[in-house]
């Protein structure tokens, strides 16, 4: 249904508001790229800064410029149960093939609280959702027994997950429970290569932003068997995907693609700020290393 390489896409800002040239043009150029699917709205694409409007927006300029050449993922995750489902239904209105939902934030529900979040959304909307498990920025963890519980309820609708848990033995539990078919995306660009040895279909990537043919490349590679030419690309790709996270998401990949691109440019909203000059520079090691500058 969904793999191979899938970009958070950022969001462009220009004084204050979205560049939907720019994230028009930007969708052309992943899908151009090779990218796999899309994914707008995400955390990289600075989604809790966004207004509602401007959510609904995104989502639809994304369907309508991908124009069916590839899914869009749209993001609608919230902690807040019935805001979730409003952008479900915005995002199924305009097109979008799946939803990204991820575990509720801040409210720390249990793991009852989220059988009961994620089946209520599963009831409601005929849109599938990739569930989207990140403790590190949730502070709740959708365990494997709740994800195998909701998929054998709802098999037409939890249909995979973005896992950025960075617990590998998840995938051979998911595996175990729920079978191959059971998407595994990897949420973490750094661990893509093991994460697809075990069972994972691609990556939900913030790094393909900025280098999306290698990205994709890498992807084909690993889904090939060709071991070596993943390791190869893995290898080139691996000081970037780190140095893209050696200050707060999106400051460094938007400050990379200036680097790369004339079109996109480095605005965040507040609370995220412009990356810092060491980041700038892990980041420019890592755009020469993979030989994109």
């Amino acid at each position: 249904m969904f793999s191979g390489s899938i970009p958070a896409l950022v969001t462009p800002f220009r004084d204050g508001a979205i560049d939907e040239a720019a994230f028009r043009r930007l969708v052309d150029w992943q899908i151009n790229e090779g990218s796999g699917a899309l994914v707008p709205c995400g955390t990289t694409g600075e989604a809790p800064t966004l207004s509602n409007d401007e959510q609904h927006r995104l989502f639809a300029i994304c369907v309508e410029q991908a124009a069916g050449r590839v899914p869009v993922i749209a993001g609608c995750g919230s902690n807040d149960t019935q805001t979730a489902l409003w952008h479900m239904q915005v995002a199924r209105e305009v097109g979008a093939r799946a939803a990204l939902m991820v575990a509720p934030y801040y409210n720390r529900p249990s793991q009852a609280g989220l059988l009961a979040h994620f089946s209520y959304l599963a009831e409601k909307v005929d849109l599938p959702i990739v569930l989207y498990n990140v403790p590190g920025r949730t502070v709740t963890d959708i365990k494997p027994e709740t994800v195998v519980e909701l998929a054998r309820r709802f098999p037409e609708r939890i249909v995979g997950i973005k896992d950025a848990s960075g617990d590998m033995t998840r995938l051979t539990a998911h595996r175990l429970g729920l079978g191959a078919d059971f998407v595994q995306l990897c949420g973490n660009d750094d661990m893509a290569l093991q994460y697809n040895a075990g069972g994972g279909v691609g990556c939900i990537s913030v790094t393909a932003n900025v280098a999306p043919r290698l990205c994709a490349q890498f992807q084909a590679a690993s889904m090939a068997g060709d071991v070596a030419r993943a390791h190869e690309l893995n290898e080139r790709l691996f000081s970037l995907h780190q140095a893209l996270f050696t200050d707060c998401s999106p400051g460094p990949v938007k400050y990379a693609m200036t680097r790369v691109l004339n079109w996109i440019g480095e605005d965040v909203r507040l609370p995220i700020v412009p990356c810092s000059a060491e980041s700038r520079k892990a980041v420019d090691a890592g755009l020469e290393h993979a030989g994109l500058v």
